[in-house]
């Protein structure tokens, strides 16, 4: 029995040297850990770690190219998480870490959020019409087409609607086009969500948004409303805190502030109309995806050299929240337009993409 005992030490010992690298066995080597807990920074406080270029082993001769490329394209913030801490934060010209900036379309994904908070809640069911909450009459349509519309259909953007119209989200600027559910357009009558929260909530939407997420995300930051449209601002690091909490899979800190599961479908495909979007998150890495005002179908990925499990909030004139699990990665750029003005993806995207990976990787 004990040179039974003696050979199959042996042997285990044999089997560990011959190993190759292949095999990711390494002798006389610490294993590298991947398991670091995802960082948050404290609520009610500017402290905020950081992590070096050095330590993760980007290419440090590459951050000014990046930095320069960002300042000439209009840019007046830009930060990098890696697993939560700070790798790169950036302010350019008279902007500061406390300067205010719109979100725009990027906004829109607070919203998804938020009502992902309300259904856990029990206050909604996102598979409900909308006139559930909000009583019929609410568009031009006729009562049949407008009891199709569930609050799924108004955060995948497919309502059916008249895309054509503008910003107004009065009843006659809300028609009739085709059934909710058989056509995707971009269209500002998502912002009817908030109505939905805050009929159910009992509460006005400021009041609602700002006690069960901003406040518990330590964000700073009001809702404006500019015509039709209802805009986001804050500075640069509160539009941060949430692309974290999102990376972090609804959590912050220790406390689930969304339904994980209700996130990973905020975050894939919502429906067989346009591939790369989801609840008002766009999606990276489809075979194709539509752009707001058009009905074209492209082929291809959004932003081609961006990592394919990227998902981003994206705002008219180039505001961004990249989020990219398998990187770890959290990316925040507020700016005016890089170019022309645009509705939120622009040919920026993909060379700023080329910029980052040349850092990163």
């Amino acid at each position: 029995m004990i040179m039974r005992k003696i050979f199959f030490l042996f042997m285990v010992n044999f089997s560990l040297l011959s190993c190759s690298n292949e095999d990711n066995i390494i002798i006389d080597e610490p294993i590298p850990s991947d398991s670091e807990a995802i960082y948050f920074p404290p609520n009610g406080s500017n402290e905020w770690e950081t992590k070096s270029i050095t330590e993760l082993g980007w290419n440090q001769n590459e951050l000014q190219p990046l930095l320069n490329y960002l300042e000439i394209k209009n840019t007046k913030s830009f930060i990098i998480l890696h697993n939560g801490k700070v790798v790169v934060e950036n302010y350019f010209g008279s902007h500061t870490a406390t300067s205010p900036w719109y979100w725009a379309s990027a906004g829109k994904t607070l919203t998804t959020a938020v009502s992902g908070i309300a259904e856990q809640e029990g206050l909604i069911d996102i598979n409900n019409k909308v006139s559930n909450y909000i009583g019929t009459g609410w568009t031009s349509a006729p009562l049949a087409k407008e009891n199709l519309i569930t609050c799924k259909n108004l955060l995948s953007m497919n309502s059916g609607l008249d895309d054509t119209l503008g910003d107004d989200v009065s009843p006659a600027n809300l028609q009739y086009v085709a059934d909710a559910g058989t056509r995707w357009a971009y269209h500002n009558v998502y912002v009817k969500m908030q109505d939905v929260v805050a009929q159910a909530s009992g509460q006005t939407w400021s009041n609602y948004f700002n006690t069960k997420l901003r406040d518990k995300l330590g964000m700073s930051g009001l809702w404006i409303q500019d015509g039709g449209l209802s805009v986001y601002w804050s500075n640069t690091r509160s539009m941060a805190r949430f692309g974290l909490m999102i990376y972090a899979k609804g959590k912050w800190h220790s406390t689930q502030i969304i339904n994980e599961s209700y996130l990973n479908n905020a975050t894939n495909t919502s429906q067989n109309l346009n591939l790369a979007y989801g609840y008002m998150w766009w999606l990276n890495g489809k075979s194709s995806y539509r752009l707001p005002q058009t009905q074209l179908l492209f082929n291809g990925s959004l932003i081609p050299n961006a990592p394919t499990d990227m998902y981003c909030a994206l705002g008219k004139n180039d505001q961004k929240i990249y989020v990219v699990p398998s990187k770890k990665l959290v990316i925040i750029r507020m700016g005016d337009s890089a170019d022309g003005t645009n509705f939120g993806l622009s040919d920026f995207d993909n060379v700023l993409w080329e910029k980052i990976n040349a850092l990163i990787n």
